[in-house]
């Protein structure tokens, strides 16, 4: 039994007649008769029956008029959905991004995709960025968002392997221990002269903040009294806030440390170089709903 005769069967039911069957297909009369016969033949009992208003299901034709419309309902369905699946509007997919990006960026982005395709399921981890990188060309993940402070050299790095997407600027603030709200805005860089500074691990595969900031320092010859080493830049915010320490942090769309923690944010003079947030893919990366959502980001470039 195939498909299209149940749907040739289904319209000739409902029409109660051949050739209005026949218009509504847009087909001829003759090979609409002989595909009813042949699923009567297969079936081996009579589905319909002549009247001088037309056709008539039988009884069992009436059975499979109401088994055929769910049948072919829910292929309809199943149809759709893959359709949805085609065009990125529904599946699931899982995306890596650091910290820093979480609170609040990748939300305003999240935000802004599921009013556009609800029924796409987004999965979250927050890894640190070279770990991210890993999970991404180990298939763990299908995006991963990380800050780098030379996206030209590490674009040209991973080219072969990954396709990469500026998600913009994200600039670099003094975050000071609460007790210093009186601190000016902007903070004289040269405040850092001599003081005790976090930074967090730095990695030679994703040079970022650590790299960022000491350039700043070379270049204003500012030299702190200590450095000392966070994990992360998460790690390093309780420090701050017990006043152990300052730090240099990026502050992405200035909304992600304000507010969030008890520290003292202050636009700094100089301004050191910003980190640039991008967004990576497996080169090559065909799944739709991953490339509607890279396709959002391209819009969603800050």
């Amino acid at each position: 039994m195939e498909l299209r005769h149940l749907r040739y069967f289904t319209a000739v039911a409902e029409a109660g007649s051949l050739t209005a069957a026949a218009a509504q297909l847009h087909m001829s009369q003759p090979p609409l008769s002989v595909a009813i016969a042949k699923l009567e033949a297969e079936l081996g009992l009579s589905l319909l029956v002549r009247t001088p208003r037309g056709v008539e299901p039988t009884s069992a034709g009436r059975y499979l008029l109401d088994a055929s419309s769910r049948v072919l309902g829910e292929v309809d369905d199943l149809v759709a959905t893959l359709s949805r699946f085609g065009a990125g509007a529904a599946g699931s997919l899982t995306m890596a991004a650091v910290p820093v990006l979480m609170w609040h960026r990748v939300p305003r982005l999240l935000r802004a995709h599921a009013a556009e395709v609800p029924d796409v399921e987004i999965r979250l981890v927050d890894p640190p960025p070279w770990t991210a990188i890993d999970m991404l060309q180990e298939r763990r993940v299908d995006l991963a968002a990380v800050m780098v402070s030379e996206p030209g050299r590490f674009a040209k790095r991973h080219r072969e392997s990954l396709e990469v997407l500026d998600w913009g600027e994200v600039p670099l603030v003094a975050a000071l221990p609460p007790e210093e709200r009186d601190a000016p805005d902007p903070l004289p860089l040269r405040s850092f002269d001599g003081a005790t500074v976090l930074l967090p691990r730095r990695t030679s595969a994703v040079p970022s903040l650590p790299e960022a900031v000491e350039e700043a320092f070379r270049r204003h010859g500012v030299t702190p009294a200590a450095v000392r080493t966070a994990e992360t830049i998460q790690t390093s915010l309780p420090l701050i806030e017990a006043g152990l320490a300052r730090a240099i942090l990026p502050d992405p769309d200035g909304a992600s440390l304000a507010g969030r923690f008890n520290v003292t944010v202050r636009r700094l003079e100089p301004e050191p170089r910003p980190l640039r947030a991008l967004v990576l893919a497996r080169a090559g990366e065909r799944d739709a709903a991953v490339r509607r959502l890279l396709d959002r980001l391209a819009t969603d470039r800050v």
